[in-house]
């Protein structure tokens, strides 16, 4: 894809996430209608698709950047309930691309649907995984729920920046004492 046509495709994809309703959007529905709208097959090739994820993702994340600055935390939370409904909306509509996923890792490592790596089961819903979006490392602590055989991210769940990751774990000594004297008491 030449440098115009992927400047075409950005705008005509951001255009469509800023007009969405961000609770019924999926990545597979912003391809098809900037697909339809550009009149490019921007579901052919496994390239274009991560073009489009991307541009996807960085939307999310100006997006949940402007709620951290400026909004509420019900924003941030919004932001990232709406980041896990396009997840499952487009491991519901884009399988065929997500077994190519699992393709190509190897299978010695325990990952998850989207090939990220699963560092602790919490349980048999929750689990702890790390990713890496827009350059950040992630740790994701998640619920996970069953549907056509597969075990998909919920919206239920905190992503963690290593920064935050260093906080929180500087204040479990805290929080395990404190689990104490609430046991003990």
């Amino acid at each position: 894809m030449d440098a115009e046509t992927k400047r075409r495709v950005e705008k005509m994809v951001v255009g469509i996430l800023e007009k969405a309703d961000m609770t019924e959007m999926t990545e597979f529905k912003v391809r098809s209608l900037a697909s339809e709208r550009l009149g490019i097959d921007l579901s052919g090739s496994r390239e274009v698709k991560k073009f489009v994820r991307g541009i996807v993702e960085n939307f999310l994340e100006s997006r949940a950047a402007q709620a951290e600055g400026g909004g509420t935390a019900g924003d941030e939370e919004e932001v990232e309930e709406q980041r896990g409904d396009r997840k499952r909306g487009r491991a519901a509509h884009d399988d065929d691309e997500e077994e190519e996923e699992q393709e190509d890792s190897s299978g010695d490592e325990d990952v998850d649907e989207n090939g990220d790596p699963i560092l602790c089961r919490l349980s048999s819903k929750r689990r702890v995984t790390l990713q890496e979006f827009r350059g950040k490392t992630l740790v994701s602590i998640r619920e996970y729920y069953l549907k056509d055989g597969k075990e998909l991210p919920s919206s239920k769940g905190i992503s963690l920046t290593t920064e935050q990751w260093v906080a929180f774990k500087k204040a479990v000594p805290a929080i395990e004492k404190a689990i104490r004297e609430i046991q003990s008491g």
